[in-house]
């Protein structure tokens, strides 16, 4: 059977790529040109979690593992795709909940498990303008899974011994939560995060694999990612 590849990466693009308040800047610099030096190459500056990017687990937990330290295993998972647009576009801070995982369940069958369960918030559309990072009184506020949901994930196994949540946001973290609970719950499991996901709308809720691709830093805290789905 053939199957079907979808990218679920945001190009990058210091223009349009937005920033997690405090990482480092993303700069461009072009260093040799065809015409002078008979080739094109840039200089790339940007954090490990800019654009789309995954999460190692050492990314919160001193004690879990690089990115050089994860097995290939872990980089191509089983992908259930939740949307939760609608109740994400009536609050910025809305928590995937229990209830949201067990209505899906409903409808198409239990989360398999070592799944990456993708939460589709609508985020994906905001990419490069001012929503996305919130304005005004909304400025960092996003959605994102709420600690009990992600508990239930992990003790029921649907997340099993590798896993991943994946996002359209920043991160599985609500926005206003600054001492990032679902995070330091996921790594210190052994799981990873997909953050910043794109093109969400082709992404069947069942019948697709994610692969996260990209390049794997020695102690990395995970990396910049071009992240296709494989639909069958």
């Amino acid at each position: 059977m053939s199957e079907r590849i979808v990218n679920l990466s945001h190009v990058h693009d210091p223009a349009t790529t937005p920033l997690y308040p405090g990482d480092p800047p993303f700069t461009l610099e072009t260093v040799a040109e065809i015409g002078s030096d008979g080739y094109y190459l840039r200089y790339i500056r940007q954090g490990e979690h800019t654009g789309t990017h995954w999460g190692a687990p050492i990314h919160f937990d001193p004690d879990g593992l690089a990115a050089d330290q994860l097995d290939p295993e872990d980089l191509m998972l089983i992908a259930v795709r939740i949307d939760i647009r609608e109740k994400c576009s009536r609050t910025r801070d809305y928590a995937i909940s229990v209830a949201d995982l067990e209505e899906w369940e409903r409808e198409h069958g239990r989360i398999p498990n070592e799944a990456a369960v993708i939460a589709w918030t609508g985020w994906d559309a905001l990419w490069g303008g001012p929503e996305f990072l919130g304005v005004g009184e909304f400025e960092g506020h996003q959605p994102g899974f709420a600690p009990e949901a992600v508990r239930w994930l992990l003790d029921t196994g649907r997340l099993g011994r590798r896993g991943a949540l994946g996002i359209d946001t920043f991160g599985p973290d609500l926005g206003i939560d600054e001492s990032y609970t679902v995070s330091r719950l996921l790594y210190r499991e052994h799981r990873i995060s997909l953050e910043c996901l794109a093109n969400l709308a082709a992404l069947p809720a069942v019948g697709a694999r994610v692969l996260i691709g990209g390049p794997i830093y020695r102690g990395g805290s995970g990396g910049p990612a071009g992240v296709v789905a494989l639909v069958s």
